[in-house]
C-alpha cells in the first residue's frame, strides 16, 4: 500500500485545530489495514507446511485481501463522504477484526480464503477514511500537511511492524497467533475510534458510481482468476478461457460506465494529460514489480527454502523497513528535483535489485545474500512510492489534484494486487515445465516416478518440494528445489525487465512534458 493524498473534501467545515482523538485514531486504522496486508507475507512457508495449498492456491492467500481494497476503496471513500466517516471507520476496523479471527481458526485454506477476504474488506474501508477524516480536521495547508505526515508514517509503520510480527508469532508459536494479535489491534482501533474520533463528510457533488464499482469488480477479478489459475487449469481450459473473455468485456463495460457517470471512479480525461497517463502506467507496472519481488522472496524463503518466517521477516524489513527511514530525504528530494528523475532512479534501482536476485542460488540460505538485491528494491520502492504521486498530482489541474490522486491509488493498488498474480503463474508455469522434463529424464526408479508425477500433477511443483524426502516422491524433491528456482529467478527477471521498462517510459515520455503542460496551465489560469 501507498502513501495517499488527502481529498480537500469536508475541510471547508473544519475546525481551529485538528482534535488529538482523531488524529490517533485514524493513524491507527491506517497502521492496522497495513499490517493486514503485509501479515500473510512472512507466513507462507507455514501455510504450505500446514494447510496443503495445491497449485495456485497459495497465491489467493494474498490476493484474497488485495483484490477487495482495490475495487472498493473509491467506493468506500464516496460512501465516506456520503454518510459519515467514523461509522465506517468503526465498521471498518469491526470487518477486519471479524476476518482476522476467521483467519486465525482456519482450518482448511478455503476458510483463511475467507477470512482475508473479509479483512480486505475492512482495509479497503479504512485506507481512504482514515485520511480523509484527518483531512477534514484541519483547516490550513500546513495544518494538513502536518497530519498527512503523521498518517504517511503511521502507514509505514504498519509495513515496518507486520514482518516482525509475522516472524515472531511464526517463529516462536504459531502462525495462528499472527492474526489474532491483529484481532485484537482491530477492537483496540474501532474502540479509539467509537470514542475519540470526531465525524465528519462531505455529501456535497458526491454520489455512488454503481455501474462502474460492478463493471470494474467483476472485469479485475475475473482477470486475476485467469491469470492466477492458468498454470493449474492450463491456459487454453474452458474457466480460464472464459475469465479472459468475462474480464476484457466488463473492463470495456467499466471504461463505458466511467464515460457516462455523473461521479466516476476514474476520470478518464484525465488520462489525457501525458504526464498523468505515464505516471498512471508506471504505477500498475513499478507496484507490480515491488510486490512481484516481495511475493516472489517470501515463496523463496518459505516454501521453497523451508526457513523460518522469522528469516523471512528479515527480507521484508529490507523490502518494506527502509521507506520509514527515507520518507524524510524523499520528501526533501521532491522540492528540489524534478519528480521524473527520482521516479526514475527508484526505478531503476528495483531493477538491479530484482536481476541480482534473479542470479541467487536457490541452494542459497545465507540471509547475507539478500541484503544487496532486496536492499536495492527497497531503496528504489522509497524513492518510486513518493515521486508516483508528485508527478500525477502535479501534471493534473489543481482542481482535479484530488481525482487526480485518488485514480493512481487505484492503478497503483491494482499493480499491486497483479504482481503476486502474475509472478505465481509465472513461476508455476515454468517450474512444472522444467520438473516434467526432469523426472521424465531422470534415473529414478519407475515407482517414484510415478509417485512424483500423482503429487506434481495434484498439487504443482510446491508441493513435491515439501513431501518427506524419505517418502517415494520424495526422491525427486531435489528435482522440484532445482526446478522451483528456475522458475522464480525467471519471476524476479519479469519484476527486473518491467521495472526498467517503465525507468525507460519515465525518462524518455516525460522529456519536456511536464514543463508544457504547466505552462499550458499558466496560460489557462490567465
Amino acid at each position: 500500500m501507498s502513501i495517499r493524498t488527502a481529498s480537500p473534501s469536508g475541510v471547508s467545515a473544519a475546525p481551529a485545530k485538528l482534535a488529538l482523538g482523531t488524529l490517533i485514531a485514524g493513524c491507527l486504522a491506517v497502521c492496522l489495514a497495513q499490517i493486514g496486508i503485509a501479515i500473510p507475507a512472512t507466513l507462507n512457508g507455514l501455510f504450505q507446511e500446514h494447510l496443503h495449498p495445491v497449485g495456485s492456491q497459495l497465491t489467493w492467500i494474498s490476493d484474497a485481501f488485495l483484490l477487495p481494497v482495490t475495487v472498493l476503496e473509491l467506493s468506500f471513500g464516496v460512501m465516506g463522504d456520503l454518510f459519515g466517516r467514523k461509522r465506517l471507520l468503526v465498521g471498518g476496523a469491526v470487518l477486519l477484526g471479524a476476518g482476522e479471527v476467521v483467519a486465525a481458526t482456519s482450518g482448511s485454506i478455503h476458510q483463511l480464503w475467507v477470512g482475508q477476504a473479509l479483512a480486505g474488506l475492512g482495509a479497503a474501508a479504512l485506507f481512504p477514511t482514515s485520511l480523509a477524516m484527518i483531512a477534514a480536521g484541519t483547516r490550513t495547508h500546513a495544518q494538513r500537511a502536518r497530519a498527512i505526515a503523521l498518517w504517511a508514517s503511521s502507514l509505514s509503520a504498519g509495513g515496518f511492524l507486520a514482518p516482525l510480527l509475522g516472524g515472531i508469532t511464526g517463529t516462536y508459536g504459531s502462525w495462528r497467533w499472527a492474526f489474532v494479535v491483529v484481532a485484537i489491534v482491530a477492537a483496540l482501533s474501532a474502540l479509539l475510534s467509537l470514542l475519540l474520533a470526531a465525524d465528519s463528510s462531505a455529501p456535497e457533488g458526491r454520489s455512488l458510481d454503481i455501474g462502474g464499482q460492478i463493471t470494474i469488480g467483476v472485469g479485475l477479478f475475473a482477470l486475476l482468476y485467469a491469470v492466477i489459475q492458468g498454470p493449474t487449469d492450463g491456459w487454453s481450459s474452458t474457466p480460464v478461457v472464459v475469465a479472459f473473455v468475462v474480464a476484457a468485456a466488463f473492463l470495456v463495460l467499466f471504461v463505458a460506465a466511467e464515460r457516462r457517470a455523473r461521479s466516476p471512479l476514474l476520470r478518464l480525461d484525465l488520462f489525457r494529460n501525458r504526464s498523468f497517463a505515464v505516471a498512471s502506467t508506471v504505477a500498475v507496472v513499478g507496484m507490480f514489480s515491488f510486490l512481484g519481488t516481495a511475493y516472489g522472496a517470501s515463496i523463496r524463503l518459505g516454501p521453497i527454502q523451508h526457513q523460518s518466517p522469522m528469516r523471512t521477516a528479515f527480507a521484508f524489513l529490507l523490502l518494506n523497513g527502509i521507506t520509514p527511514f527515507l520518507t524524510p530525504l524523499t520528501s526533501r528530494l521532491l522540492d528540489r528535483v524534478s519528480p521524473r528523475w527520482i521516479l526514475t532512479a527508484g526505478l531503476l534501482l528495483i531493477s538491479a535489485g530484482d536481476f541480482l536476485a534473479a542470479t541467487l542460488d536457490v541452494d542459497d540460505r545465507a540471509l547475507t545474500s539478500l541484503i544487496l538485491p532486496l536492499g536495492l528494491v527497497g531503496i528504489g520502492f522509497a524513492l518510486t512510492v513518493s515521486s508516483i504521486t508528485a508527478t500525477a498530482v502535479n501534471a493534473a489541474p489543481v482542481h482535479l489534484a484530488g481525482m487526480a490522486s485518488a485514480s493512481t491509488n487505484l492503478l497503483r493498488d491494482f499493480g499491486f494486487t497483479l504482481g503476486p498474480a502474475v509472478i505465481g503463474a509465472v513461476a508455476l508455469s515454468q517450474a512444472a515445465s522444467q520438473l516434467t522434463g526432469a523426472i521424465a529424464g531422470s534415473n529414478l526408479a519407475p515407482a517414484s516416478k510415478a509417485a512424483a508425477g500423482e503429487v506434481l500433477a495434484e498439487g504443482g511443483p510446491l508441493a513435491l518440494n515439501s513431501v518427506p524426502a524419505n517418502s517415494p516422491p520424495g526422491a525427486a524433491g531435489s528435482f522440484a528445489l532445482d526446478a522451483l528456482g528456475h522458475g522464480y529467478a525467471i519471476g524476479f527477471s519479469v519484476c527486473g525487465a518491467a521495472a526498467l521498462a517503465a525507468a525507460l517510459l519515465v525518462l524518455l515520455a516525460l522529456r519536456g512534458a511536464q514543463r508544457t503542460e504547466e505552462s499550458e496551465q499558466v496560460a489557462q489560469a490567465h
